[in-house]
């Protein structure tokens, strides 16, 4: 199922809200994806930043921004959702990059769609409402092989199997068969396939939303990236993918909650 979503709310929502950004060295977008990000539409909104060791100003812009910080010293994109979904406090998480690219401003009517519909998982398709300039010949050409070979091997009908923009309830994960495995970036199409897959194609939906040209420069490897993104593809089919660290953040992952951070010390 694939909609497209309007972006007027006035309600506010009974839930609490986590979104989580995944960061390394986004100091040139971070702040401007945060003030995005609407205020006041739920009983309490967590906006947390996952860091990857960022050698730039990322979490100190995050701190002066009030926003929770979690550093996760293990390295990929994977890595740090696979952190963040387990130390998120509230019952929906809604993700994003931290580059502008997603459109935060419809964050509530996401939510307000998923509680409304009573669904458990919502993916935002980029590619039928991208913007000029939001995604060069070879991205677009390599999200298009990806999808198509996704829905080939999977039968699960998502037409964008790289988007990063995702809402649910926390409580998926409380079937382990729910929680990704991978540390790198083909988390993003292994959670679409899970969701299908374990919740349902009438609780796992895909939304069209827009897609906005990026602000700084990109972390991600387009052959490298996209070579391992198809190699999972195939390892999740025949079942063998492997899992390469735990579930969960270490135990001592610094967080700003409990101010041991070193901007913090």
């Amino acid at each position: 199922m694939r909609m497209r979503i309007g972006t007027t709310m006035t309600d506010v929502l009974p839930v609490t809200v986590t979104v989580i950004l995944p960061t390394r060295n986004e100091e040139e977008a971070l702040a401007d994806t945060v003030d995005a990000i609407p205020r006041d539409w739920c009983e309490n909104l967590e906006i947390m930043i996952v860091d990857g060791s960022s050698t730039d100003r990322t979490r100190e812009i995050a701190l002066e921004k009030n926003i929770r910080v979690h550093l996760e010293p293990r390295k990929g994109y994977g890595r740090a959702y696979r952190t963040g979904f387990v130390v998120a406090k509230n019952d929906i998480i809604v993700t994003m990059d931290a580059d502008c690219t997603y459109p935060a401003e419809l964050v509530p009517k996401l939510v307000k769609k998923l509680i409304d519909d009573d669904l458990d998982f919502i993916t935002c398709d980029r590619l039928t409402l991208a913007e000029e300039g939001s995604m060069s010949g070879i991205h677009g050409f390599g999200n298009w092989g990806l999808s198509f070979t996704a829905r080939l091997l999977f039968g699960y009908g998502i037409k964008d199997s790289q988007s990063g923009m995702w809402v649910f309830r926390k409580s998926i994960f409380d079937n382990e068969n729910m929680r990704p495995t991978n540390d790198g970036m083909p988390l993003s199409e292994e959670i679409k396939i899970l969701a299908r897959k374990h919740l349902g194609k009438q609780k796992a939906i895909e939304i069209s939303t827009p897609y906005r040209p990026r602000v700084g420069e990109a972390e991600i490897h387009t052959w490298g990236d996209g070579w391992k993104n198809f190699k999972f593809l195939y390892a999740k089919r025949f079942g063998m993918n492997k899992t390469l660290t735990d579930w969960g953040p270490l135990t001592d992952n610094p967080d700003s909650i409990n101010g041991d951070l070193p901007e913090q010390k």
